[in-house]
């Protein structure tokens, strides 16, 4: 992040050749921060000080809604030199967010290697490995020395997005075989590349989910990954940053699912994008909680006759969804990190349940003393009640906190989907409706004193 005090200074400074000056000098990433939170009219000031190699870095780390707001106010010949010169993926990344007409436009003005590049990578579905690799990567001819081979990475590849790894192909461009640039630099140049490149090659295909190729790359330690299509044909690479990017993303749309946050809302966003995104996940569990209450609603005389049950229950209903949000996020987070697999279900639930029993006396114990405590004399018979119920409604939570996700993910669903919300309701839904019908039923039964 951009250092506070060299923010301030930006902030101040009134003369736009110093800040021409101190734009240019500063690192790509923190002049797109700058810029980011600059007024709207200021924006397209702040980014016509940057020199053109500087402008072309910095465009690629403003917010997609900066990035559509500067297209707008520059001249065609700036867009199209800031097109053309980003990366492949980055350039398709934006083109999904701008409106039809702009990107159609756009498109007709780059050149035709960009277009065909652009074209490939909009051509795979979202959420893939096609729609996030970058078509610039370094390949080489299987019948080539190394003295050959960095000679045509000098020659032809300087632009590429990272030489670290090159790729032989042959005639047919398949993948064949990985050297690195390391293994290059170090054999004698008269060596062919087939006699040092290893053909235990770690690639992914067009359709691979990202979620899936991050994870590979984490498991490998990899900076970059080839993609090949069906035919086994190189077409692309996914690099380190790319894979940052794709976790961040899943991180925060697996967090804002549990939370009951719709989209991908920043903390920054404007009042209405907050409610855009949140109200309907609050009318959505507004009409979840109506089956809780329902649950509730055919025992009222029943809690004015036991007015300690007013008491207890938010603590019951509190305490059982924490206990099932618990399990869920740790459920969730183990698949989303490839750390479990559905496979695994029974060894997490066995774990989840053998915790959930040690809980659930704990629970218990500090439910009926809390019962006892508050209830009068004649009524200190609810906390056993109170005890066991807890204690059964930890054991489902837990329970519902682990079937739950790893059912949607044997489904090939986003485990993700089971919110918190929805957990919690649906444990609120079970717990007070054996809760009261117990009491009910001891009321009636035993004819206890009221």
């Amino acid at each position: 992040m951009l250092i506070q005090d060299i923010r301030d200074s930006l902030f101040n400074v009134s003369d736009l050749n110093q800040l021409k000056c101190d734009l240019n000098g500063l690192q790509p990433v923190d002049v797109g921060e700058y810029i980011t939170q600059l007024p709207e009219k200021q924006r397209a000031i702040a980014f016509r000080l940057l020199n053109k190699a500087q402008a072309i870095d910095v465009f690629e780390y403003l917010p997609t809604d900066v990035q559509e707001e500067l297209i707008n106010s520059l001249h065609d010949v700036q867009v199209v030199q800031i097109m053309e010169a980003m990366s492949p993926d980055e350039r398709a990344e934006l083109f999904d967010e701008l409106p039809a007409g702009v990107v159609k436009r756009l498109i007709q003005q780059l050149s035709p290697e960009q277009r065909q590049a652009t074209a490939t990578i909009l051509g795979y579905p979202e959420g893939t490995a096609g729609r996030v690799m970058t078509t610039e990567y370094v390949r080489l001819q299987e019948g080539l020395t190394v003295g050959e081979a960095l000679s045509k990475i000098r020659r032809q590849d300087e632009d590429k997005e990272t030489i670290y790894y090159a790729y032989v192909t042959d005639n047919n461009r398949k993948l064949v075989r990985v050297v690195s640039l390391r293994q290059l630099l170090f054999t004698f140049p008269d060596v062919y590349i087939r006699d040092i490149s290893s053909d235990r090659v770690i690639k992914v295909k067009t359709e691979t989910p990202q979620e899936e190729v991050a994870q590979i790359m984490k498991r490998y330690d990899l900076i970059a990954i080839p993609v090949v299509d069906r035919e086994d044909r190189l077409v692309g690479i996914i690099t380190i940053d790319d894979v940052i990017d794709i976790l961040e993303e899943e991180a925060t749309e697996d967090i804002q699912k549990l939370a009951g946050v719709s989209g991908d809302e920043e903390a920054l966003s404007a009042p209405l994008v907050t409610i855009r995104k949140r109200l309907p996940w609050l009318l959505a569990i507004m009409a979840l909680y109506i089956g809780a209450a329902s649950a509730i609603a055919p025992f009222q005389s029943v809690i004015a006759a036991v007015p300690v049950l007013a008491v207890i229950m938010p603590i019951f209903s509190n305490t059982g969804g924490t206990v099932g949000i618990q399990a869920l996020t740790v459920t969730i987070r183990g698949l989303g990190v490839g750390e479990v697999t559905p496979r695994d279900t029974f060894k997490i639930l066995r774990k989840e349940v053998l915790a959930g029993l040690g809980t659930a006396v704990v629970l218990a114990i500090t439910m009926m003393a809390l019962s006892m405590i508050w209830a009068k004399p004649q009524e200190r018979w609810v906390g056993v009640v109170a005890g066991t119920v807890m204690a059964t409604n930890t054991l489902v939570a837990v329970t519902l906190g682990t079937l739950l996700p790893m059912g949607l993910k044997r489904l090939k669903l986003d485990p993700a989907l089971v919110s918190g919300p929805l957990v919690t309701t649906m444990l609120d839904t079970i717990g007070f409706l054996t809760f009261l019908t117990l009491i009910s039923l001891a009321l009636h039964i035993f004819h206890l004193p009221q």
